[in-house]
Parts: structure tokens; sequence; C-alpha cells
């Protein structure tokens, strides 16, 4: 038969008080204060040089991915949400691209809309939907007063997970958007080139200190 072990107790006979389990609840209790500063040591926020909450203008090394900035607008005019891109490169500021997301999202709604463009600018250039019916695109292309090539997409989605659901209306300059891709393009070229070669020598070692989070 397997016999459990006896516990220790150290009996004050003075006090007529056991003191081992006192002394190991207490070694309990202060292992327990040490984990709230373990788990605080050991939480990684640090991968690859780069930090949770620094600030990223601390890394000059780095570069935008995107050759258009975006800024978001929600609840506005009968819109539910915007997205209005804009230029930093060919053309700083200025807006190239705004896609709205209308509030109504039905297909009756759709149609109504469909109506009043085709009032508005006559018959869509060009359809891009499915023949499924699942997706309806009509586009529409323009000259502005300026010379300027402009497009004009109503679409509206039913089901497609892919894409936005509902109805949604794009405006934008497609040949200063090439534009301005290609001056992004350019420009991250010329960084590259402007980088000291022993600097992208040194951007591109790596140890286990780059690899595993801290």
């Amino acid at each position: 038969m397997r016999q459990s072990l006896p516990t220790t107790i150290t009996v004050n006979r003075a006090a007529g008080t056991a003191t081992g389990p006192r002394i190991l609840t207490a070694i309990l209790w202060g292992m327990l204060a040490w984990l709230p500063t373990l788990s605080a040591a050991t939480t990684p926020l640090t991968i690859a040089g780069i930090s949770l909450g620094s600030d990223v203008t601390s890394y000059p090394d780095i570069v935008d991915t995107n050759f258009m900035k975006e800024v978001v607008v929600t609840d506005w005019h009968g819109f539910r949400k915007g997205v209005i891109s804009y230029g930093f490169c060919q053309y700083p500021n200025q807006i190239l691209k705004i896609d709205m997301k209308y509030q109504d999202n039905t297909e009756i709604f759709y149609k109504t809309l469909l109506k009043k463009y085709r009032q508005s600018f006559g018959q869509p250039d060009s359809w891009h939907g499915d023949a499924f019916g699942v997706m309806h695109v009509w586009k529409w292309r323009f000259t502005d007063t300026e010379g300027n090539d402009v497009s004009l997409t109503l679409q509206f989605n039913g089901k497609d997970a892919r894409e936005t659901i509902g109805n949604m209306v794009k405006l934008s300059y497609p040949r200063k958007i090439e534009e301005e891709r290609l001056c992004f393009v350019e420009m991250c070229a010329q960084k590259m080139a402007e980088t000291d070669h022993g600097r992208r020598q040194a951007l591109q070692e790596s140890d286990w200190s780059h690899l595993i989070p801290r």
C-alpha cells in the first residue's frame, strides 16, 4: 500500500500554534508577487528592430507603401462612409480619387440612382459587372475643362463578399493617378540610390535579436 508522506509542522509550544502552514503561505504569496513583474518583463514589443508605441519618424529608412494617402469621412451627406485618396509626389495634397458608399444599400435605390445618373450624364460608356446579376458596375468617362481624364463609376453589389456590399460611387482622375504612381516609384528608387551602400548592407544583416520578438 502507498503511504502518504507526513506533513512537517513545527509546533510553537509557547504559543500553542502551528507555524509550518504560515511559512508555506508566506512563500506562496512571495512567489505570486513576482508574477506580474515577470510577465511585464517578457512582453514582446519589438520585432526586426521596430517597436510598438515608438514614433514612426524615428525610422528614417522606411518608405511609404502606397503612392497615395487616404483619409476617411463617415455619415456624410447621405453616405455611410467615404475614402478620399490624395497625392504627395507629383500632385501633393491634390485629391485624385473619391470612393463613397451610399447610406441606402438596396437594389431599389441603385435603380433610382442609375436613372438619375443617366439623366445627368447620358448613357454609360461601359459595363463592368458580372453575368449573374450580383455585381452591377457602370462606368462613364469624361474630359474636364483642363484636359484631365475623369472616370465615374456607379456600383451595386448584392452579395459578393469580396467587394463592398451595397451602393457605391467612385470618381477619379485615372491619368493623374498613374502619374502619381510613377512619381512614387521614381522617388523610392532615388531614395534607395541615395542611401549609403554601407547602410543598405547594415539593414540586410540579421541575427536572432531581429528575428525573434523581444
